[in-house]
Parts: C-alpha cells; structure tokens; sequence
C-alpha cells in the first residue's frame, strides 16, 4: 500500500466502485466488495440483529459473504477493499465473467 493514509485509501476506493456498474462486475467480486464494505464500516456482524421477517435469497448471499469474514479487523476489511479496487484498475479483465 502506499503512503496515504487508510482511511483515505479507502474512502478513494470507495469513490471509484461506486461509479462502476453492477453489470461490469461478476457476483463474487461484488459480494466480497460489500463483505469488506459492512466490516470496515459497521464491524463483525451480529446474526442476532437479522430481520427474518424480510429474509431474501440475494439477502442470505450477502449475510454469508459477511459473515465469513467477520474475524478480521476494520482496518483490515478496508486494506481487502482497497486491495479489489486496485486491482481491477490495474487489470480491468481480471474479473470479466467467463
């Protein structure tokens, strides 16, 4: 990483996935992208505070995804996030569908 701060980092990072498209992007990628995402800025998640009443399948994919990196840190989600990002501006087909 480089000498920037985290925060900015990943506040920049954040700026450039939100102007992408859903489309442009297989699911994986965006379900690690919103992982890192609810970790860095809400924390490990709790399955206790789930709304059942309102439980979709796209819902359960995003839980998952979350729930299995609950272990690492804030601080750590945001360097992942900021890691993705960089990537795919490096190399834009890395994560083309195929």
């Amino acid at each position: 990483m480089s000498t920037k701060d985290l925060e900015t980092q990943f506040q920049e990072a954040l700026e450039i996935a939100s102007a992408m498209t859903q489309a442009s992007l297989p699911q994986d990628v965006q379900l690690r992208l919103y992982a890192y995402y609810k970790q860095a800025t809400k924390g490990s998640l709790n399955p206790m505070q789930l709304n059942t009443n309102s439980f979709h399948l796209r819902d359960a994919f995003k839980t998952n995804a979350w729930m299995q990196i609950r272990h690492i840190s804030a601080d750590e989600a945001k360097i992942c996030y900021v890691e993705i990002i960089n990537a795919l501006l490096e190399n834009p087909n890395s994560y083309e569908n195929e």
